[in-house]
């Protein structure tokens, strides 16, 4: 018998009709490097604590209950946290997964990214299970990125190229904060940026909201937002006209 591959998760969503197409089983990972100002999970950060313990088998066995209801594009997104800081687990349930002609999706900031070993090789392997990512980019500008998530940001675009490279479909997410991102200016350079990229299928401008707000409180941790309103509808029309959003249409055809 082989050891089961066991992975640190914080919960599981049954109907998720945003994570991807079709509807989604959405397993959330526990862990993040990243914080961001605006997350709305910061429960998932510890690394190494909180959440559960569950093994691949485990995921997948509740995952299939629910296939009635994915029609032919849905399937299972692993979102987090942040799911590639557990290489392992996801990779290992995503060829079991692909094993049974069930499309996997990974949601991930990207900020694990490194050409170096032995992330790397793993890696490659994962992608070799995966048939989609979303890809949250959370600012364009490097200062900019660590005022509003505490870490920079060079790793995650090499990480946004190298998909490019091998041609693994992704969506663009970008999360419009007033006050932090929304600025013509960096929207431009962000299309700029996704531009150069052949691999876009979807770009998604995310208002910013604060129903995550009430974690932070309940944490005791102090909320960096405090204040600043969700973007107003004309604001999320000029992101959603300076990124081109209506050029990338990859998604409808896959």
């Amino acid at each position: 018998m082989t050891t089961p591959v066991i992975g640190r998760i914080h919960s599981t969503e049954n109907f998720g009709t945003v994570d991807g197409p079709g509807v989604r089983f959405i397993v959330f990972t526990q862990g993040c490097r990243m914080r961001c100002q605006f997350c709305h999970n910061p429960d998932t950060w510890k690394i190494g604590s909180g959440g559960r313990e569950v093994t691949t088998d485990e995921v997948l066995e509740e995952a299939i209950k629910y296939r009635s209801y994915w029609g032919e594009k849905g399937g299972i997104t692993v979102s987090g946290g942040e799911p590639l800081l557990q290489l392992e687990f996801l990779t290992d349930l995503f060829k079991k997964a692909k094993e049974k002609g069930i499309h996997t999706t990974i949601d991930t900031c990207g900020k694990p990214f490194t050409r170096e070993e032995p992330f790397f090789s793993q890696f490659e392997e994962l992608m070799n299970y995966t048939d989609l990512l979303l890809f949250d980019i959370k600012h364009i500008d490097n200062e900019q990125h660590k005022l509003l998530t505490s870490l920079g940001n060079e790793n995650i675009l090499e990480m946004a190229q190298y998909l490019s490279e091998i041609g693994k479909p992704v969506w663009i997410r970008h999360v419009l904060v007033p006050e932090r991102s929304d600025y013509d200016e960096y929207l431009i350079r962000l299309d700029t940026f996704i531009k150069t990229l052949k691999n876009v299928d979807k770009v998604e401008v995310l208002p910013y909201h604060t129903m995550g707000k009430y974690k932070w409180d309940e944490l005791g941790l102090t909320y960096p937002l405090d204040g600043i309103e969700p973007p107003k509808e004309d604001r999320v029309a000029n992101a959603k006209k300076l990124l081109h959003v209506n050029d990338y249409q990859g998604y409808a055809t896959r």
